[in-house]
């Protein structure tokens, strides 16, 4: 998911991918400790979305402290 396509994203629908994500992400900690995880580079791809995420949501409420 890149930065444009979130920005566009309300903030209902930010919170909800992210929590999403973050479920994503301890499926894929609890598959790999397991031995079952089919794609180690997957868990490096949803920590990088959850920081993009972050990242946008932290850059609107400081645009919106500015203004």
């Amino acid at each position: 998911m890149k930065a444009t396509e979130i920005r566009e994203l309300s903030a209902e629908q930010r919170a909800k991918k992210l929590a999403e994500l973050k479920e994503e992400l301890f499926n894929l900690h609890f598959q790999s400790a397991i031995n079952q995880l089919d794609n180690p580079m997957r868990i490096k791809a949803v920590k990088k979305d959850i920081a993009r995420i972050k990242t946008v949501e932290r850059e609107i409420e400081l645009e919106n402290a500015n203004s």
